[in-house]
């Protein structure tokens, strides 16, 4: 009877030393709460992107689940760069996470292709085109255990704010990196759109950030104006971009509030902390059980913003049409330096 008690103690203790032990997912906090460990890996370091990672933190908090209480976050950044992105979502499968949430295309797709063998779900946030991007099917659905949000351009209404305010503009550039399967998508539907508004179309492919500063010279000599896509290596570079342009008194025009914040002249766009926000909600739903990724459909924020910057405006001896001005969600009369 001794012998056998001992033994049973023996593995009561192997069997909790081995639950304490086993990887980093899901598990209790220390008042018996549902705890869990996400990943999130992010593009690129730039405004927009962080604005995404802000607000699926508070989306997450709504529904309460609380960094520092019952939720571990691990926060790796791809630095424009998709050696490292792979390298970063392989990592997160490796540990266990509980789910990954990536940040932009690049990140939303190493992460499915990562995850696609695990049990793991991706949700992901600022995909311009989800279906390009072959994480959605055509009817907006997920190709697997993936769903996330989309930062679809509104295009034709930004054509139509540039026209408003350079009623005489002819020609209208964008630079765009090749291997991004949204900017592809956006560079195609600026084409079948920029004559209705009146533009030439001129278009500039880079494939990383150090092509930039010849591209944008090159650029910036054949348009009156520019305007951004949510391309994360143009955009993690558009300082040196405005500076050029500032140059030559040439506008900028960017794709959502932090590009018009630190210099572009004005965009129609989304608030990018609302899209983090509503990521954050539906990642929610899916670490609680009550929904599995397979079955959420990809959410898009329909309604764009006009944000302008007054100081620009000014600067370039530029005139906001008083209409649109008034119309601003927000309005900018310095510059702010990222």
């Amino acid at each position: 009877m001794k012998k056998k008690l001992v033994a049973g103690l023996l593995v009561t203790a192997m069997a909790t030393v081995m639950a304490a032990g086993c990887g980093s997912g899901s598990g209790s906090s220390g008042d018996g709460q549902e705890s869990y460990t996400i990943g999130i890996e992010q593009f690129a370091e730039h405004g927009s992107l962080d604005n995404c990672r802000e607000g699926f933190l508070k989306g997450l908090e709504a529904e309460g689940i609380v960094e520092g209480e019952n939720l571990t976050v691990d926060y790796q950044n791809a630095a424009s760069d998709m050696g490292t992105a792979g390298q970063i979502s392989d990592s997160f499968v490796s540990d266990g996470v509980d789910m990954i949430c990536a940040i932009a295309t690049p990140s939303a797709q190493s992460a499915y292709n990562a995850a696609m063998d695990s049990d793991i779900p991706v949700v992901y946030t600022a995909v311009t085109d989800p279906v390009e991007a072959e994480l959605t099917d055509e009817d907006n659905m997920p190709v697997g255990n993936v769903t996330g949000t989309s930062d679809k351009l509104p295009i034709e209404e930004q054509l139509k704010m540039i026209r408003e305010i350079l009623p005489d503009a002819k020609t209208l550039g964008i630079m765009y990196t090749t291997s991004e399967a949204n900017s592809i998508s956006a560079i195609e539907e600026y084409e079948e759109l920029a004559g209705d508004y009146g533009f030439e179309l001129v278009t500039t492919g880079i494939s990383t950030t150090a092509d930039v500063s010849l591209a944008a010279d090159d650029l910036l000599s054949q348009v009156d104006c520019i305007t951004n896509l949510t391309d994360n290596t143009v955009v993690a570079s558009l300082p040196t971009i405005l500076e050029k342009a500032n140059e030559k008194n040439i506008p900028v025009f960017g794709s959502e509030i932090e590009q018009v914040r630190i210099g572009c002249l004005a965009a129609e766009g989304i608030d990018y902390i609302a899209l983090g926000e509503q990521t954050g909600k539906m990642a929610a739903q899916i670490l609680k059980g009550e929904k599995e990724a397979s079955e959420m459909e990809c959410e898009v924020i329909t309604e764009p913003g006009f944000y302008v910057n007054t100081k620009v405006a000014e600067n370039l001896g530029i005139t906001v049409p008083e209409e649109l001005a008034s119309s601003a969600v927000e309005s900018f009369d310095e510059i702010t330096a990222e």
